[in-house]
């Protein structure tokens, strides 16, 4: 009889509120998905179709009681295991990201933000090549959304404007700044000799030194594109997303920082 009673009072409220949770359920896949903890994910879902079975469909108060339980104590322990994917959705909530997309729906046609940015892009990818000829070590990150304050901090202030030349005396092996991580924030090259966290995984080859580690720290932690050139092998790498592209041409670096496929 219940069962019977939320379908007749099915209304225009209860279609919004399934498609937010269709939504939400889907975003939050997507985000299991990148982290490599899907498997977690469905068998939290599987648990809690079990707990609305138990409890709302067949009314079994005693086994609905001990579920409750569960769930709980289930949310507190799902806060510590997903406390880094917590960290980056408040990050993203945080910054500017829906601003600009709001803005973006209205704003007249014409050039967009990426085709209006995207000048400073060429200045890297020839810094890179050159590094790369040379086998000049290098870290850039390149901010997005989610800001790098945090690690702007730990390195020498700069604010100048992009360059390859100025990108390409900073990594040069004598200067001072060349250790470390250099960070750009919108056409500016904020910070160099920054310290970036690094990665604790452990499938990463082992023949990969701390540039490549502190990268994919970086992009575990927030959505900045992050250029390796190796100092051993002079190849060019890019770590964005947890992800890490090897081996990669300078056409295709440019394509990955213009977000074209």
């Amino acid at each position: 009889m219940a069962v019977l009673g939320m379908i007749f009072s099915f209304g225009i409220k209860d279609v919004i509120d399934i498609l937010l949770v269709a939504f939400f359920l889907y975003e939050t896949y997507l985000l299991m998905k990148k982290t490599g903890t899907t498997t977690i994910f469905m068998g939290v879902l599987a648990f809690i179709a079990l707990w609305i079975l138990v409890y709302q469909v067949f009314e079994m108060r005693l086994m609905g009681a001990i579920l409750n339980q569960f769930i709980s104590v289930g949310f507190i322990l799902l806060v510590i295991v997903f406390q880094k994917e917590i960290r980056e959705f408040l990050q993203a909530l945080g910054s500017n990201k829906g601003i600009k997309f709001i803005t973006n729906i209205f704003k007249p046609r014409g050039k967009t933000d990426v085709e209006e940015d995207i000048s400073y892009i060429m200045p890297i990818v020839m810094a890179a090549m050159d590094m790369s000829k040379r086998k000049e070590g290098a870290l850039i990150a390149i901010q997005q959304n989610i800001p790098l304050d945090t690690f702007v901090v730990t390195g020498e202030l700069l604010n100048a404007n992009i360059s390859a030349r100025l990108i390409e005396n900073i990594f040069f092996k004598n200067s001072p700044l060349h250790d470390g991580a250099m960070i750009i924030v919108g056409k500016k090259i904020k910070a160099a000799a920054c310290i970036l966290p690094v990665s604790q995984r452990h499938d990463i080859p082992k023949q990969l030194g701390l540039r490549h580690r502190s990268a994919l720290g970086l992009s575990e932690e927030t959505d900045a594109k992050i250029i390796i050139v190796s100092e051993e092998t002079g190849k060019i790498s890019m770590a964005e997303t947890g992800q890490l592209y090897m081996n990669i041409s300078a056409e295709k670096l440019q394509q990955m920082l213009a977000n074209k496929k």
